[in-house]
């Protein structure tokens, strides 16, 4: 008799068949931009065990307030700005806020 069970897919499998397999452009866009959300979601994380404010953090790192909130929740066009004019401002930001550590 035929079983029914469904086959159970890892997250690898998933990911290759939805986005692409490893080394695509479209794979290597997801992954990058997964990337930048956990870069974003670390700054924020540790920024907040200092007791910074955004404002208090960009003043530190010399950016605005407004360029913090957006790194921080990952809004596509400013990371994208950010990558082409200063992506090593956004890995200072991560620096230092490690360093604060």
């Amino acid at each position: 008799m035929k079983s029914d069970r469904l086959r159970t897919k890892s997250l690898d499998e998933m990911i290759d068949m939805h986005i692409g397999v490893k080394g695509t452009e479209k794979r290597n866009a997801f992954e990058e931009e997964l990337r930048l959300d956990i870069l974003g979601q670390t700054i924020k994380k540790i920024r907040k065990e200092r007791q910074l404010t955004q404002a208090q953090l960009g003043e530190l790192v010399g950016v605005k307030k407004a360029q913090i909130s957006k790194i921080e929740n990952n809004l596509t066009d400013e990371v994208n700005k950010t990558k082409k004019a200063d992506f090593n401002r956004l890995f200072f930001i991560y620096k230092f806020v490690i360093f604060l550590e």
